[in-house]
This record gives structure tokens, C-alpha cells and sequence, in this order.
């Protein structure tokens, strides 16, 4: 193969190569997409307005009594959603203190008794016994509910989540505590203020009793010019007449 072949071969290979190459810019230029003002996916959700009160303020449900929870509570979903605090706690009997004490029997012990483990002082000041109460406000927020706890757990706002765990922890005991029954709901006023005002509008204002009487209107003139009275004929008695002897 002479050099002159060569040279066809190899410019027939650099003309491809330019022609793909012009093929993609042109495609480039022509089929860009368009730029995002702001990078990331777009997903459609449903606003739903929340509840709107009588007054018109935005309605807050109000939190369930932890012992109308724990009637539906689940001691093995309790154990799976523990299984976040396994980082800082035991809670298998006498396993030991970690970062946090063992949680094993923690229903119906005191405060901050745990042996063994040192307790932050704000703890130590709040004295009790962790009832079923008193764990599902610790475990809501248990900075807020001891200020100054070295506790770094955010908490749970979920009130299924607290109560199961709290079902779990009281079954992770020698002697499990009784759940305490159900609270009954409380009735609603019968009458709240905007429908009592509905009901009983403002009775207008009262007609007076004894409207004024018009005065009499005075008696016609004869014709003589002087009024008109009712005086009797000369010999007639103005007495009214005797009533019959009975």
C-alpha cells in the first residue's frame, strides 16, 4: 500500500470524525433543555386547609390521655421503634449502664435511681416516679420537660409511637404495672356562648305601658256665641233620679 492510499484512508477516517463532531453540536444547539430555576424535582401534594374553629383560628386537635392510648397500645411495635435508643441504653435485665442508664423495670421506678449512673443534676431535681404519664411527657420532649437534662433526644411527637414504647418498657419488667383504664370523654358545653347568643337574641326595647292620653277636644259653641254646657232648664233638679223602693 503506496503512501497516497494511505492518505485516503486516513482523510476519509478525519472527514467522519468532522461530521460527527458538526452533527453533535447542531443537535446540541437545537435540542437543548431548558435550565431549571431552581434544581430538583417538582411533586404536586394536595393542600388541605386545616380545620378552621367557630372564631375562625385555625383548630388544634388536642392531645389523647396516655391511658386511652395504651388501650390500643403494641408492646412489639413499641420494641421495634426502641430500637433506636439501643445506642445509648440497655434493656435487657442486668445489662448494664451505657451512654444513658439501663432501662430495664423503668415503669414505676424513682427518678434518676438507677445505680451506678450520674445522673445530670437538673434529673436529679425532679424527683417522682416515672409513671405512665410522666414517661409520655419525657418522651415527647425531654428537654422541655427537664430543662437542663444531658438527654440529647429530640423526642416523639407521634402519640401512637410514645404510647407503644411505653407499653414495651412496661413489659420489660419482673413485674409489669396494670395499664391504668381509659379516660371518659368530656361533654361539650351544651350551650356554647356563640349559640347561646344566637338563640337568645337582644329582646328589643318595650312599648310603654300607658301611652299618653289625648286631651278632649273643647265642647262646640252655640249658637250665641258661648259655649256649649250642660246645664238643666230652670226648675229641673241636676239629681239623678231616685232609684225605686225595692
Amino acid at each position: 500500500m503506496d503512501s497516497f492510499q494511505i492518505n485516503k484512508i486516513l482523510g476519509a477516517v478525519l472527514g467522519t470524525c468532522l461530521i460527527l463532531l458538526a452533527v453533535h453540536i447542531a443537535s446540541g444547539a437545537i435540542f437543548t433543555p431548558a435550565v431549571p430555576a431552581k434544581p430538583g424535582y417538582e411533586i404536586a401534594v394536595k393542600n388541605e386547609q386545616p380545620a378552621q374553629a367557630p372564631g375562625g383560628a385555625a383548630a388544634t386537635p388536642a392531645e389523647q390521655p396516655i391511658e386511652n392510648l395504651l388501650a390500643s397500645a403494641s408492646a412489639q411495635q413499641g420494641a421495634q421503634t426502641a430500637k433506636v435508643c439501643e445506642t445509648c441504653h440497655n434493656f435487657g435485665k442486668g445489662q448494664g449502664n451505657k451512654i444513658g442508664p439501663d432501662l430495664y423495670g423503668i415503669v414505676g421506678r424513682p427518678v434518676a435511681s438507677e445505680p451506678g449512673f450520674n445522673y445530670s443534676a437538673a434529673l436529679k431535681a425532679m424527683g417522682g416516679t416515672w409513671t405512665f404519664d410522666a414517661l409520655n411527657t419525657w418522651l415527647n420532649n425531654p428537654r422541655s420537660d427537664v430543662p437542663g437534662t444531658l438527654m440529647t433526644f429530640a423526642g416523639l411527637t407521634s402519640e401512637k409511637q410514645r404510647a407503644d414504647i411505653i407499653d414495651y418498657l412496661n413489659s420489660n419488667s419482673d413485674s409489669p404495672l396494670p395499664l391504668p383504664p381509659p379516660k371518659a370523654a368530656e361533654a361539650a358545653p351544651a350551650n356554647p356562648p356563640a349559640a347561646a347568643a344566637a338563640a337568645n337574641p337582644p329582646a328589643a326595647a318595650a312599648a310603654p305601658a300607658n301611652p299618653p292620653v289625648a286631651a278632649p277636644a273643647p265642647a262646640p259653641a252655640n249658637a250665641s256665641g258661648s259655649p256649649q254646657t250642660n246645664v238643666p232648664p230652670s226648675g229641673q233638679s241636676s239629681a239623678p233620679p231616685a232609684s225605686p223602693p225595692q
